[in-house]
């Protein structure tokens, strides 16, 4: 961490070209927390649908978000593309994740998320296989 003064930071920053906008980095993370959390709900989602057994059109729009964000995410080399938006505006080390999240989670999000996903995906794939089989 940077423990000159701010002003000696700001004056670093502004000669690499990244002026640090604070307002502009908060706001980056809130949307980044909100969208998190709506991701989240999904995932929650999907696991409790998957495992009481249903599947519906609530479970294909869920799984729809999910499926967006890890294409997203894939996509991007593996970081969220609103990493280098926050760099930009000079945070301090680009995440998006870091203040808003405990830093343990959010730097193992990939690695809790891909058994889970791999679950969801099996346990619905289960659950439409059953109701082919049985016509409903």
């Amino acid at each position: 961490m940077d423990r000159r003064h701010p002003r000696l930071r700001q004056r670093d920053a502004a000669r690499s070209g990244t002026e640090t906008n604070h307002a502009a980095v908060v706001a980056i993370k809130a949307v980044h927390t909100l969208a998190w959390l709506s991701i989240e709900s999904c995932v929650v989602y999907l696991l409790i649908t998957g495992l009481a057994g249903r599947t519906d059109k609530k479970v294909g729009l869920a799984a729809t978000v999910v499926t967006a964000e890890t294409l997203v995410f894939t996509g991007n080399g593996f970081r969220c593309p609103l990493t280098g938006l926050a760099k930009r505006y000079g945070a301090e080390s680009g995440s998006v994740t870091d203040i808003y999240l405990p830093r343990w989670f959010a730097h193992n999000l990939p690695a809790i998320h891909t058994p889970l996903l791999v679950l969801m995906a099996y346990l619905h794939l289960k659950n439409l296989r059953r109701e082919q089989a049985t016509g409903s």
